[in-house]
C-alpha cells in the first residue's frame, strides 16, 4: 500500500519554512503543502495547536509522525532520506555546519521573528531587527572565511546553506546593507540558481499574495 505523502503546514514568508521546504526538495521528497496564514493567527487555532502547542510554522506529518521546529524537521529528514546527504561525513565538517546553523537558528533569527518585533513595539522594532541580523551576519561571516568553499561548508550544499539563504531573505526585508558580508553574498548568489532554492522561495509559494508572486 502506498504511504501519503507527508505535509508541510507552512506560511510562504516564514524563513523556518523555507528551510524545510527547502530540503524536503533538495531531497526529491514530494509533500503536500497546508498553508497557515500567522496574519489572520491560523497558528492560535485549536486544530493547529493540537499539532504543535507552540503555535509556529512549520509542522511536517509524516506516516502518522507529527514534528515541529524547523531544527527537529531538518535532522529528522536527513536521517529518514539521507540522500543527498545536508550534512557532511566528515566530523569536523559537519561540526562547522552545526555551527553555522545554531548561529542563524539561535543568534538570528528568533530575535526578529513577527512575535519578539510586536512585543519590542513600534519604532524599535526595526532598529532592534537590524542590529541582531547586522550582529549575527558579522559572525557567520567570519566562520565562513575558513569554512566556505562553493557554500558555506566545503564544496556541496549543507543545512548551513539552507538555513542562510531564508535569513537572507529576512535581511533584505529589513533594509539590512549586505554588501558588507561579501562571503555572505557570493554563496547566496551561486544557491539562487540551484532548483531547490528557486523553486521553494517565498515568492512561488501557493499562499503567496498576487501582488508579491514572482514567476517560477
Amino acid at each position: 500500500m502506498a504511504q501519503n505523502k507527508p505535509v508541510l503546514y507552512s506560511y510562504f514568508r516564514s524563513s523556518c519554512s523555507w528551510r524545510v521546504r527547502i530540503a524536503l526538495v533538495y531531497k526529491g521528497i514530494d509533500f503536500e503543502y497546508k498553508a497557515v496564514n500567522l496574519l489572520t493567527g491560523d497558528h492560535q487555532k485549536e486544530d493547529f495547536l493540537k499539532l504543535n502547542p507552540c503555535g509556529n510554522v512549520p509542522v511536517l506529518t509524516d506516516n502518522g509522525n507529527t514534528i515541529a521546529s524547523s531544527a527537529a524537521i531538518l535532522e529528522y529528514l536527513e536521517e529518514t532520506v539521507p540522500s543527498p546527504a545536508l550534512l557532511p561525513k566528515d566530523p569536523v565538517s559537519r561540526a562547522k555546519v552545526r555551527e553555522i546553523v545554531d548561529g542563524i537558528l539561535s543568534g538570528i533569527q528568533p530575535l526578529q521573528n513577527m512575535k519578539v518585533l510586536k512585543y519590542v513595539g513600534g519604532e524599535n522594532s526595526l532598529s532592534w531587527a537590524k542590529h541582531w541580523i547586522v550582529s549575527g551576519f558579522g559572525a557567520i561571516e567570519r566562520i565562513l572565511e575558513g569554512s566556505h568553499g562553493t557554500y558555506c561548508v566545503g564544496h556541496a550544499v549543507t543545512m548551513a546553506d539552507v538555513c542562510l539563504v531564508p535569513q537572507i531573505c529576512n535581511a533584505n526585508r529589513f533594509n539590512v546593507d549586505m554588501t558588507q558580508f561579501p562571503i555572505i553574498n557570493k554563496i547566496a548568489s551561486r544557491l539562487s540558481h540551484l532548483e531547490a532554492f528557486k523553486d521553494t522561495h517565498p515568492f512561488v509559494q501557493p499562499d503567496c499574495p498576487a501582488d508579491l508572486r514572482i514567476p517560477k
